[in-house]
């Protein structure tokens, strides 16, 4: 696999992100800039997809379990052909496929409406129970935030995946260590997540989420590994590529302006 590739196509990501954002006045900066190098593996390495038949049954699933980072899944969906890159200008304007959080009626290439934190990876675990009772090869991934995993319905997802011994279910967390309100310690400390998820009977597999060698490793072990789900930890930093917007809160639900726009496509690019 082309490292260099994934990694131009990360940055693609990222532009396109701030692009959209400032064109719509509106979105989720932080965390969609956290998580583009993982959506860059998942989409130019993992994921056995074919953007010209989105409903191919034989299709890999991913969740954006984590809605509000839909920027960064337009985006690659859009690079990858589901979806044409102008639709992009539309995000969050009346009539648009690409609203706040994604929309899988609408949008190509979109596994599941997700947005109320902690719905998205449940889903992403009854798909992956639906493939194991009918013995198919399909595997199923699922980004969630660290923020969203102070919500209860995430543990008892996890608890059925170890329950049912889903090794088709991979889920990624995307570890910046923030949210709206400020650090997932202070909010409301989740403690060691190696730990937890550990103790959940997952294998836990950490990472740099900024490493693209690291992840597509990762991705490796995971599909080696038999009667269990797996855990990618990926330590990432919120706005990661923008240097006024790396790990602030601030920037988790703010989009920047003009300006701010034409500053962080000139570091981008």
């Amino acid at each position: 696999m082309n490292i260099n590739l994934i990694e131009e196509k990360a940055k693609e990501i990222r532009i396109e992100v701030i692009k959209m954002l400032g064109e719509a006045k509106s979105g989720h900066p932080g965390g969609s800039l956290s998580a583009a190098d993982i959506m860059a593996a998942l989409y130019y390495s993992e994921l056995k997809i074919d953007p010209t038949e989105p409903s191919w049954e034989e299709r890999d699933r991913f969740v954006l379990s984590k809605g509000h980072a839909a920027p960064a899944l337009y985006s690659v969906l859009a690079l990858k052909g589901y979806f044409d890159l102008e639709i992009l200008k539309t995000l969050r304007k009346t009539g648009s496929i690409l609203q706040g959080h994604p929309d899988m009626k609408k949008v190509p290439g979109v596994e599941m409406s997700t947005g109320s934190l902690g719905q998205g990876f449940s889903a992403a675990v009854g798909m992956a129970l639906s493939f194991k009772m009918y013995d198919k090869p399909n595997r199923v991934y699922a980004l969630l935030g660290d923020g969203e995993c102070q919500e209860g319905i995430v543990w008892e997802a996890a608890m059925a995946a170890v329950h049912y011994e889903l090794d088709n279910l991979v889920a990624i967390l995307d570890n910046n260590g923030l949210q709206i309100d400020g650090k997932c310690t202070e909010v409301m400390c989740l403690g060691s997540l190696r730990n937890k998820w550990a103790a959940f009977g997952f294998n836990v597999i950490e990472i740099d989420g900024h490493n693209i060698p690291e992840i597509l490793k990762a991705f490796d072990k995971a599909r080696e590994t038999k009667g269990q789900p797996t855990l990618i930890l990926a330590k990432t930093i919120k706005g990661k590529g923008v240097d006024f917007m790396e790990d602030i809160a601030e920037w988790h639900g703010v989009a920047p302006d003009k300006d701010q726009v034409a500053r962080a496509l000139e570091e981008l690019k």
